[in-house]
C-alpha cells in the first residue's frame, strides 16, 4: 500500500503489534533528517528538514537551490502577524514539499536575550508577545499548508558558546513570564505538531531529560499533544530523556537510542516497555500527521528540487522591504529621486557581498540573489553615474570564491575527487577515485553527504582555475577545515593547515582557524588552484587528538586582493566628495553572526565606522544601510542624514533596498528589539557569558526594552521604533468596560489612526500596559501587550483600530503559590509609535474591582 496509507492507520493497533525492538527503532532518528520506517507494519519515515529563513533539504554540502526569506529579525520588524502567517503558507510549505521534507525544524522564537548571541538573527524579538504571536502565526501558517513546524529550542538557549553544558540560572517568574511565554503563546493559538528541546540546563537539569519542563509544564499545564524532540546531538541520556518525556532523539547518528543500549537499560529496570511505547506513540502519532497533511511527500519520489515563479519573487520581495527599517531621514533625505541626481557613490563592504542571512543550520544555498550594488544600480537607470569602492572590509573570513573558480573546460566551480584510504585506519589514500563531482562551492560543508563505501578515513581532492585579472597583484588566500587540509597555487604550497593547526570555531566548532597565504598573480593567467583534504583533523598546540570528522568534515577556501587598508578608505573619500549623494551599504554577515559562537563585541567590523564617519565629513548626503540579525552599535549615527536598517533579507535583498530608498515602497518596518549606545547598556551585559558552566540571568524581568525603561537609559533606537516617508497621528484613546468571568479577562483599547502626511503609508499602533501601584510585587514599568497593523493608508485618511486584551495582558506568573495572578487596582494603557514615552503620547486607566488567579493555558 502507498505510504500516504497511514494516515488511516489505527494508532492503537499499530501500537498492539509493535516489538519492542521496534518502538525503540522508532525514537530515534535515521542518518540526519529521518524517522524510523517498519515496513512490516505500513509505517513510513517522515524526513525534516532546517529552516527558519528557507528550506534547505538533505545537504549543506551542494544542496538543492532554495529561497532564502529574510531572517527571523527581519520578520519581527514586520510587526504584522497576517504577512508571517502567509510567509508560511505560501513560501515555507510548498518550499519544504519540494525538498520532499514533511516538517520544517523552526521556527525559532528564543528571546533576544542578549544582541551577542550568536543566533540572535534566528529569533524574532526580546518581547515574549511580540515573538510568540509572530511564532504562532509561522507555524499556523506552515501547518495550514500541510507541513509540521519544530518550533524551538525549548527553553533557554538564548546564546551559543557552551551551548550544550551552560546551566540557564532562571527565576521561576522570568521562566514563565519571558522565556516560556513564546512558546505557551504558540501552543494557545498554533499546536505546533512538534518542540525541540534546548540544548543547555535550565536550573540544573538539562532540558532534554527534564520532567519538568516537558512533563509537567508542556504536556500537563499547556496540554501539548505533539511530538517532542531532541536538537541534533542533544540527547545525554538513555532512561531520563525518555522517561522525561523526550519522544525523539536526532539525528540517528551516533545515538543513545540504541536496541542494545535500551534494552539493557530495560533490562535494569531503569527504563519499562511501557515508558518507550509511550514515546513510540507520539512520533506514530507525528507520522500520521504528515501522512494527512501532504501525503504527496510520502508517495513521491524523495527527489529534492527548485521551482521559482514570478509570484514568489513578488512575494520575497515584498516581505524583505517591509521588513526594513528607517531609523534617520533627516532633512528628507529619503526617499532619494533618481531624476535629480547625477552621480551616486556606492561604498562599503556589504555592497557587493553575497549577504544572504546568518550561517549555522539556517544556512542554505539560495536559488539566487540580488545584491545592494546591483539593486540599488538597477533602480538608479542608466542615467545616474555611479561609482564603488570597498571602502573598508567587513569580512571575517576571507571571501569565498565560488564565482572565481573555473574548471579548464569553462565551468564554475571545481573537480573533486573522493578518494578511499588502504583502510578505515590508515593516512594512506588511493590513487583511484570513489567518486567525481564538478562542485560550486568553496565552503565545502560535506556533514554525511560522503560516497557510498568510501573508508571512514577517506581524501577529498579539489582542483580548479582562478579566473585571470587583469593586472598583477597579490592575492591572499584563507584555508579553513574541519580535517585538515593544504593549498597549493601552481603546484606551489601556499597555505598549509595540515600538519600542525589552530582549533577554531568554525564548522559548528568543529573547524580550525583560518590560515592565510599571499601568492602572487599575474595578469591575464589562469592560475592553478588545487586543495587536499583529508576528514582527520591535524595536531594543534594543547591538542593533539586527531580526530575523524565522521559526521562534520568541512574544507572552506577564501581569498582576496592585497590591497592597502588606507588607500580603501581614501579611495572611498575621494569619491563620496565627487557624488551628489553616498549609499554606504555596511554590517554584518554569517561568519559574524552564526550557529556554534557568540560574537564578541557590538561594533561593526574593521575600520566600518572611520570609513562611515570620514565619507560622511566628505559629502553631508550620506545615507548609510546597515545589515545585521542584531543590533549593532552606531557612533557616528548623528554625522549621516539617513539610516536604514536591512537585517539580513534573503534572495532579494537589493531590489528590497533599492525599493525603500528610492521610495517605491515606503518603510513601515518597526524594531523588534533595542538598539543600545554601548554594550554595557545591554540588560544582561556581566552576566552572559557561561562561568563555571552557569549562565545567570541576572536581569530577571527586565529584558530588553523593560530595563531602559526601568533603569531610566536612553538607547541609540527603542524597541518599537520606525519611521515612515508620511506622519501618523494618534488620536481618541477609548477603553470598553472590563470583563472578568469564568476565569477570563477581556478588554478592547479602540483608537485613530491618521495619515497627516503627503504619501500612502502603513503604521504599527502598540499599546503598553503598566500594572498596578499598589502590587505586593515589583514589576516592569511598561509592558508591550498588544500591537495591529495599519496598512496602506492614504494621506489624510483615518482608520479605527482595535486591540483586544485577554488575562495574558493583565497576569503575571507568582512564585509563591505557582500560578498565573491577576491583582486587582488600576491599570494604565498607553498607545502610540513605539515604547519610547515621548511615543506614547495616548494614555488611559482601567480598574479591576477583584483579581483572580488561573492555571494552564
Amino acid at each position: 500500500m502507498p505510504p500516504s496509507d497511514f494516515a488511516k492507520a489505527n494508532i492503537d493497533d499499530i501500537l498492539d503489534n509493535l516489538t519492542t525492538d521496534e518502538a525503540i527503532l522508532l525514537t530515534a532518528g535515521v542518518g540526519f533528517w529521518h524517522t524510523h520506517k517498519i515496513e512490516r507494519l505500513g509505517i513510513p519515515a517522515i524526513k525534516v528538514s532546517d529552516g527558519p529563513n528557507g528550506i534547505r533539504g538533505n545537504h549543506f554540502f551542494m544542496g538543492t537551490p532554495a529561497k532564502c526569506l529574510p531572517s527571523s529579525t527581519a520578520l519581527g520588524a514586520t510587526w504584522d502577524i497576517q504577512l508571517v502567517e502567509q510567509v508560511g503558507l505560501k513560501l515555507l510549505a510548498p518550499e519544504a514539499k519540494l525538498r520532499a521534507a514533511s516538517v520544517v525544524l523552526a521556527p525559532t522564537c528564543n528571546i533576544q536575550r542578549n544582541p551577542l548571541g550568536g543566533r540572535s538573527f534566528e529569533s524574532f524579538s526580546e518581547d515574549p508577545l511580540l515573538s510568540g504571536l509572530l511564532a504562532a502565526a509561522y507555524v499556523r501558517g506552515t501547518q495550514n499548508g500541510g507541513i509540521g513546524t519544530t518550533i524551538k529550542h525549548f527553553v533557554g538557549n538564548d546564546k551559543e558558546n557552551d551551548r550544550q553544558g551552560y546551566d540557564s540560572i532562571i527565576s521561576p517568574r522570568a521562566l514563565r513570564e519571558i522565556y516560556l511565554m513564546p512558546f505557551m503563546l504558540a501552543q494557545k493559538y498554533a499546536a505546533p505538531w512538534s518542540i525541540m528541546t534546548a540544548y543547555n540546563r535550565v536550573n540544573g537539569t538539562h532540558v532534554s531529560e527534564d520532567p519538568f519542563l516537558l512533563a509537567k509544564i508542556l504536556r500537563e499545564e499547556w496540554q501539548y499533544k505533539g511530538l517532542v524532540m531532541s536538537d541534533w546531538f542533544g540527547v545525554y541520556s538513555i532512561d531520563l530523556s525518555i522517561k522525561a518525556g523526550l519522544d525523539l532523539e536526532m539525528p540517528g547518528t551516533n545515538k543513545w537510542r540504541t536496541l542494545d543500549l535500551v534494552n539493557r537499560t530495560i533490562a535494569a529496570r531503569k527504563l519499562t516497555t511501557r515508558d518507550v511505547r509511550a514515546r513510540a506513540r507520539t512520533v506514530l502519532e507525528l507520522v500520521q500527521k504528515c501522512a494527512q497533511g501532504a501525503p504527496e511527500i510520502l508517495d513521491g519520489d524523495g527527489e529534492e528540487r527548485t521551482v521559482e515563479s514570478d509570484e514568489d519573487k513578488v512575494l520575497l520581495r515584498r516581505v524583505a522591504a517591509e521588513s526594513v527599517v528607517l531609523l534617520k531621514n533627516a532633512d528628507a533625505i529619503l526617499p532619494l529621486d533618481p531624476q535629480k541626481i547625477k552621480k551616486v557613490a556606492i561604498v562599503g563592504g556589504n555592497a557587493k557581498a553575497i549577504v544572504l542571512s546568518g550561517g549555522g543550520s539556517a544556512a542554505l544555498k539560495a536559488s539566487y540573489f540580488i545584491s545592494p550594488y546591483d539593486g540599488i544600480v538597477s533602480a538608479l537607470g542608466s542615467n545616474v553615474e555611479v561609482t564603488y569602492s570597498e571602502g573598508a572590509r567587513t569580512y571575517m573570513s576571507l571571501p569565498t570564491l565560488e564565482y572565481e573558480l573555473f574548471t579548464p573546460t569553462g565551468e564554475r566551480g571545481w573537480v573533486g575527487t573522493w578518494h578511499s584510504h588502504e583502510n578505515d585506519d590508515s593516512m594512506v589514500p588511493l590513487e583511484t577515485p570513489i567518486a567525481t563531482r564538478l562542485i560550486d562551492e568553496t565552503r565545502i560543508f560535506i556533514s554525511t553527504s560522503t560516497p557510498p563505501g568510501i573508508t571512514r578515513r577517506w581524501t577529498l581532492r579539489l582542483r580548479g582555475q582562478l579566473a585571470p585579472r587583469e593586472k598583477d597583484l597579490d592575492f591572499e588566500f584563507g584555508l579553513t577545515t574541519a580535517g585538515r587540509a593544504k593549498l597549493y597555487v601552481d603546484g606551489y604550497l601556499v597555505v598549509d593547515n595540515w600538519t600542525r593547526q589552530r582549533r577554531g570555531e568554525s564548522f559548528f566548532g568543529n573547524g580550525s582557524a583560518e590560515e592565510k597565504g599571499v601568492y602572487r598573480l599575474k595578469a591575464n593567467t589562469k592560475h592553478d588552484i588545487f586543495v587536499e583534504f583529508c576528514n582527520v583533523r591535524g595536531p594543534a598546540d594543547g591538542d593533539e587528538d586527531e580526530a575523524v570528522m565522521d559526521s562534520n568534515p568541512g574544507v572552506r577556501l577564501g581569498g582576496a586582493e592585497v590591497q592597502d587598508p588606507d588607500e580603501l578608505v581614501e579611495k572611498a573619500v575621494a569619491l563620496a566628495k565627487e557624488a551628489d549623494v553616498v549609499i554606504a551599504v555596511v554590517g554584518l554577515n554569517s561568519d559574524w553572526e552564526t550557529e556554534g559562537y557568540d560574537r564578541t563585541t557590538l561594533a561593526l567590523p574593521g575600520r566600518t565606522d572611520e570609513l562611515i564617519t570620514k565619507v560622511a565629513a566628505a559629502n553631508a548626503k550620506t545615507v548609510v544601510v546597515t545589515q545585521s540579525g542584531s543590533s549593532v552599535t552606531l557612533p557616528w549615527v548623528d554625522k549621516v542624514a539617513g539610516l536604514v536598517h536591512a537585517w539580513y533579507l534573503g534572495n532579494a535583498t537589493g531590489d528590497a533596498i533599492a525599493d525603500v530608498l528610492f521610495g517605491k515602497h515606503n518603510p513601515s518596518g518597526k524594531l523588534p528589539l533595542t538598539f543600545p549606545k554601548t554594550i554595557e547598556d545591554v540588560p544582561s551585559h556581566g552576566h552572559f557569558h557561561s562561568e563555571d558552566g552557569k549562565v545567570r540571568y541576572g536581569e530577571d524581568l527586565f529584558v530588553g526594552y523593560k530595563h531602559y525603561h526601568h533603569r531610566n537609559i536612553a538607547p541609540l533606537f527603542p524597541f518599537g521604533f520606525g519611521l515612515s516617508y508620511t506622519i501618523f497621528s494618534l488620536s481618541d484613546l477609548q477603553l470598553s468596560e472590563p470583563i472578568v468571568e469564568a476565569g477570563e479577562f477581556k478588554l478592547t483599547a479602540s483608537v485613530n489612526v491618521t495619515n497627516t502626511g503627503a504619501l500612502p503609508g502603513s503604521e504599527i499602533v502598540q499599546l503598553y500596559l503598566t500594572l498596578p501601584a499598589t502590587s505586593e510585587l515589583t514589576h516592569p514599568p511598561l509592558q508591550l501587550r498588544a500591537f495591529a497593523k495599519v496598512r496602506d493608508l492614504q494621506p489624510g485618511a483615518s482608520e479605527r483600530v482595535h486591540l483586544p486584551l485577554d488575562k495574558y495582558a493583565v497576569s503575571y506568573w507568582s512564585e509563591r503559590f505557582s500560578v498565573w495572578t491577576v491583582e486587582k487596582g488600576k491599570y494604565l494603557v498607553r498607545v502610540g509609535a513605539s515604547s519610547d514615552a515621548r511615543d506614547l503620547s495616548l494614555e488611559k486607566t482601567f480598574e479591576l474591582k477583584k483579581g483572580f488567579e488561573w492555571t494552564g493555558i
